[in-house]
């Protein structure tokens, strides 16, 4: 058979997170149609430009599969002298966070519903970070379903590269085979050092 004519299978990458939809209650519904314009940023194939996003240079801190969104809005309520993005790809989380936006009046706090390798790849600079944050990644606790863990060896080295010198990466999760798994990861990555 000639090779040539043999069609060329795509290569699918695999994703870590299923779009779980559920419905926005009427409050989530109205800070998507009113805050996204302000806090919300489309993903394009061109990287952001976040002097411009946030107004001002200032540390930023990138949180990713925030939920409902309570430890970033924490985090930037408790240190409004740093800029807090957050990815997320459940819109009732997303529109939760832009009611907490709202009701503490942060300025500091912008949102991104999208998936996060696709974000980290094409929307933010290389050596952009002074830190990552990502608690609790689904541990797709089924054998068969850890090619979906988001801590992946790939996954891991497109942090580093978003990370300025000197930032952190901090990840948690309760399933102990992740976290072990998610040690090895990282101690195998280039340019990360463990704290912990």
């Amino acid at each position: 058979m000639n090779e040539s004519i043999l069609p060329v299978a795509k290569h699918r990458r695999v994703r870590s997170f299923v779009r779980r939809e559920g419905r926005l209650t009427p409050g989530q519904q109205r800070a998507m149609n009113s805050l996204w314009p302000h806090y919300g940023l489309s993903t394009t194939t061109e990287c952001l430009d976040l002097d411009a996003v946030f107004g001002r240079q200032a540390p930023r801190i990138l949180e990713i599969g925030f939920g409902n969104g309570a430890a970033l809005i924490a985090l930037a309520a408790a240190h409004p002298e740093q800029d807090y993005l957050g990815i997320e790809v459940h819109r009732p989380g997303v529109g939760a966070l832009l009611l907490a936006v709202e009701t503490q009046t942060l300025k500091n706090v912008r949102v991104i519903c999208a998936d996060a390798v696709e974000v980290l790849t094409h929307a933010l600079p290389d050596a952009s970070l002074a830190g990552i944050q990502i608690f609790f990644p689904d541990p797709w606790h089924k054998q068969r379903h850890h090619k979906r863990r988001l801590i992946q060896a790939e996954f891991a080295a497109l942090l580093t590269r978003k990370l300025a010198v000197g930032s952190g990466l901090h990840v948690a999760t309760d399933w102990r085979d992740y976290a072990q798994q998610i040690l090895g990861v990282l101690d195998a990555t280039p340019h990360l050092a463990n704290n912990a």
